[in-house]
């Protein structure tokens, strides 16, 4: 799986990035996960920050940030599409 996290590098990006990694541990899931901060590349996707992409398809966007039950069930249901 191929998780991205979009936005310029403020706190609630990192807080994204960490929920993900937190989620993606308990799963047990491979993921190969990176951070882009280039804004011409996060406005291919969203002009609302932060984002999550998985499977290069934006999951979600802006805020609330999300739980990590909303980031579970994102994961999974990218998992069950295969």
């Amino acid at each position: 799986m191929d998780i991205k996290i979009l936005g310029p590098g403020c706190a609630n990006c990192y807080k994204v990035e960490e929920t993900v990694k937190k989620v993606v541990s308990q799963l047990g899931i491979q993921a190969e996960m990176s951070h882009i901060k280039d804004m011409k590349e996060i406005f291919k996707y969203t002009q609302v920050m932060p984002g999550l992409l998985v499977n290069g398809k934006l999951k979600y966007a802006g805020f609330p940030l999300p739980s990590e039950d909303k980031i579970r069930n994102i994961l999974i249901e990218e998992l069950s599409s295969k």
